[in-house]
């Protein structure tokens, strides 16, 4: 079976490792794809966006299935694409369609789309440049810390938390004014909510759903959860207080009436559902929905994942998932990510990566990698996430730390307490 995988990060290698793992017998190819993807699968030099010849390649090719990996093609409509396209409507797409991505594509739109369906999640108000005042009465309203999200994509920069009431206004005038670009044209200024956060993930084919392991990241580029936001320094599944009264809870009143949501407003879902949530003292509330999975949250649940995930991606092109079931590994998952020096600010590529050979025990998933001149180079801000599996989280993480060690290259960077908090 030929399948297409699009992206280049740690979740596109993740999807292409348990991919490659399938009974079906696959022959994969991955746009653009990096270090890692190139030792499962062909890496094709087709940009993510680039609808046209992705959709060229796969006629050429016989691709009978694409795996979306990044936010940016989802919310772009790659999904539409390829069905309004008739000669590549065959071809199914995992992913959903350009108003099912709104989920992530639009703070906005998600917040509305909660309201509407009563999915718990924090007090906003939805802000232009024509409501300013607005915005900064209701500020006023709010108890610090201030929360300021651009309503599109921001390539992960575009929420802030804010400490200081005039420092909030200021940054949602700038906001506003184009801090972001487009992005924050529109922003949701929402009332801060205290606790500890977890990802809950599904996969549906927009009827029925089947719940994925649960994980925890860190996305602070600093231990102890300090410093600037990045796209996450490391993450563990399970997470020890999502017992099975808490994820009833996050069953009962978040992910149910989600489903029903999308099939109620009658929006084309067929993919994974990522639910970025606060645990408040025992109780779930969305912060936010990605229409995607995490990344590395994919690199501590596709390891925990027992069934085929070509089946299960089959299951949900065909809309019959009722019909299967995810059992899940018991033993626990931890990676660590690898970061270039300077990230998540300026950082240089093209630094030699070596020992990878040295490694034993854990899973390496390349996130910014690329071959040339048959040397490993880095090619992003986050490098190499390292994977173990361990009958406790401290053991999986002790071993992830081990290979991290090893692994070299100019300016690595890794945080040393990824679990800290939940020992």
């Amino acid at each position: 079976m030929n399948i297409l995988i699009i992206g280049s990060g740690g979740r596109e290698h993740a999807l292409a490792w348990k991919t490659a793992q399938s009974r079906r017998g696959v022959k994969l190819f991955i746009a653009p794809g990096n270090a890692g993807t190139a030792q499962v699968g062909t890496n094709v030099n087709v940009a993510v966006n680039d609808f046209e010849k992705l959709g060229i390649f796969a006629v050429e090719n016989h691709i009978e299935m694409i795996i979306v990996g990044p936010e940016d093609p989802l919310v772009r409509g790659i999904y539409d694409y390829f069905k309004n396209t008739p000669n590549l409507q065959h071809i199914p797409v995992i992913g959903p369609s350009k108003e099912g991505a709104q989920l992530e594509g639009s703070k906005d739109f998600a917040k509305i789309f909660m309201k509407e369906n009563n999915i718990p999640t924090a007090a906003y108000l939805s802000v232009t440049a024509e409501i300013l005042d607005k915005g900064y009465a209701f500020l006023g309203t709010l108890k610090p810390p201030y929360v300021l999200k651009a309503d599109g994509l921001a390539a992960g920069k575009g929420v802030l938390i804010i400490e200081n009431l005039e420092d909030a206004r200021e940054e949602l005038r700038q906001m506003l004014d184009g801090k972001f670009g487009e992005a924050s044209k529109k922003v949701v200024v929402e009332e801060h909510l205290s606790g500890i956060e977890l990802s809950a993930f599904v996969i549906t084919d927009g009827i029925t759903y089947r719940l994925l392991p649960e994980a925890k990241d860190y996305k602070r580029i600093g231990e102890g959860d300090t410093g600037m936001n990045t796209g996450g320094m490391g993450a563990i599944s399970p997470v020890p207080f999502a017992n099975p009264s808490f994820m009833r809870k996050v069953e009962d009143r978040i992910i149910k009436p989600t489903i029903e949501g999308l099939r109620k407003q009658k929006i084309d879902y067929q993919g994974f559902i990522f639910f970025g949530l606060m645990n408040c003292n025992g109780d779930p509330y969305v912060i936010e929905y990605n229409a995607r999975l995490g990344d590395p949250e994919s690199e501590v649940i596709l390891p925990r994942i027992r069934e085929d995930m070509v089946e299960l991606l089959m299951a949900v092109a065909n809309k019959s998932l009722h019909t299967l079931r995810v059992s899940i590994e018991e033993q626990p998952v931890a990676t660590v990510m690898l970061a270039s020096g300077g990230y998540p600010g300026e950082y240089e590529k093209g630094k030699e990566i070596t020992n990878l050979d040295k490694v034993s025990g854990s899973i390496v998933f390349h996130a910014g990698t690329k071959v040339q001149e048959g040397k490993i180079l880095t090619n992003g801000g986050r490098v190499i996430a390292v994977s173990s599996r361990g009958n406790t989280v401290k053991e999986a993480l002790a071993l992830s730390y081990k290979n991290a060690a090893l692994i070299d290259f100019d300016g690595k960077y890794y945080r040393k307490d990824i679990g800290f908090d939940l020992h």
